[in-house]
């Protein structure tokens, strides 16, 4: 909601409790979902830690600054931009926040900040990270920035590279070789994901993705850093698609010389190694889910829920329109073949990435059967 206090002024923006001027800096309203989900995840820490200092790196005009203060109860934060020409913006959107001594406004590279961090020892709760494009510049350097147990909060928006059409690109950015296919919205984050965890392995680090969120062109991960590498043949891996039957399957890097789908015999197109775990932490999910419940946020409720039901799926899905067409019939209703694949003892789920897709543990052939059996095939073209 816009507002102005006097004509002629700057119109002012609400969202949640933060009220700014957008000014020159670069803000897309569309992507508040990506905001709500960081402030409850920071104000949940704030919770359980009974702390949270905060660096945000690429703040823009401050929206987030502020939110993680009046929202979250952020101690302290460091808010940086290495743009000059939207400082004064961000100082007048956050005078309240540095009157009351709570946090600094600087204007440097991210990396730089990063890097002064690491070196005076010291460490935030909640690293922010909202870069625009590819992450790659700062996969491995926001983390020295990060206390051990704090969260890392990364952006992607380099949707080419990560979904196959620039697969040479994806060797550069993720040190992975990506493929095109139905699911890879999904293998956007999963590169992310496996790109930072072997980052933090190098450090002799790990990470846990908390959740994992894509949104429009924006690709958004929330983990916590933790003391030890998590890097395993069941976590880390490659991604089989079958173009000619429509079935994928994992593999760990002892398979590679010896792929094919097992569906059809055809050899698969491989992206990776990218990440094969899960997406979200149920546990973190729930409790999330009960704070965003508290402060009757039902919309981010609902897709907090949603996401904790895709936790353990499989790291793929099935578009319905492939399972109409594999099927030559009538695509059915995603809430119907949900429900028979339950019948039938799969788990089966929404999932947010694609309205029109369901995660399961049943294989493509499965789904089509199944859909099947519930729809009308297409009237024949003879």
């Amino acid at each position: 909601m816009n507002s102005s206090d006097r004509p002629g002024e700057p119109s002012f923006i609400q969202e949640g409790a933060a009220r700014f001027h957008v000014g020159n800096a670069f803000f897309r309203p569309q992507t508040r979902v990506v905001r709500d989900l960081g402030v409850l995840m920071a104000a949940l820490h704030r919770q359980q830690t009974g702390r949270l200092r905060v660096l945000d790196a690429m703040a823009g005009c401050g929206v987030r600054s502020l939110r993680y203060w009046q929202e979250s109860g952020a101690d302290w934060l460091w808010v940086n931009d290495g743009n000059p020409d939207i400082h004064p913006t961000l100082n007048a959107n956050l005078r309240s926040m540095l009157q009351a001594g709570r946090g600094q406004v600087t204007q440097e590279e991210a990396n730089r900040v990063f890097f002064t961090c690491h070196l005076k020892k010291d460490y935030y709760d909640l690293v922010d990270v909202d870069g625009f494009g590819a992450a790659t510049p700062h996969l491995s350097t926001c983390l020295w920035a990060t206390a051990i147990g704090g969260l890392i909060y990364l952006t992607s928006t380099d949707g080419r590279t990560a979904t196959g059409h620039l697969p040479t690109q994806s060797l550069r950015s993720y040190a992975a070789y990506a493929r095109s296919h139905p699911a890879a919205h999904e293998q956007g984050l999963r590169l992310l994901l496996g790109s930072l965890q072997q980052q933090a392995a190098a450090r002799n680090l790990g990470i846990r993705p908390l959740f994992s969120l894509f949104t429009g062109e924006t690709y958004r991960v929330m983990v916590r850093l933790l003391p030890k590498p998590m890097l395993t043949d069941q976590t880390y891996g490659f991604l089989g698609y079958c173009h000619g039957c429509g079935e994928y399957q994992t593999l760990s890097w002892r398979r590679l010389g010896r792929v094919s789908c097992p569906a059809c015999d055809r050899p698969p197109t491989l992206t990776g190694p990218l990440w094969l775990g899960s997406l979200h932490d149920p546990a973190t999910l729930t409790t999330l889910i009960d704070l965003a419940d508290q402060w009757q946020w039902s919309d981010r409720a609902h897709l907090l829920r949603l996401m904790a039901a895709e936790a353990t799926m499989p790291p793929y899905f099935y578009l319905l329109g492939d399972i109409g067409k594999q099927g030559q019939m009538d695509i059915p209703k995603r809430s119907h073949l949900i429900q028979a694949l339950q019948t039938q003892g799969y788990r089966a789920t929404p999932t947010h990435i694609h309205a029109e897709a369901i995660k399961t543990d049943a294989s493509l052939a499965i789904c089509v059967a199944i859909a099947r059996s519930i729809t009308r095939p297409l009237p024949s073209s003879d």
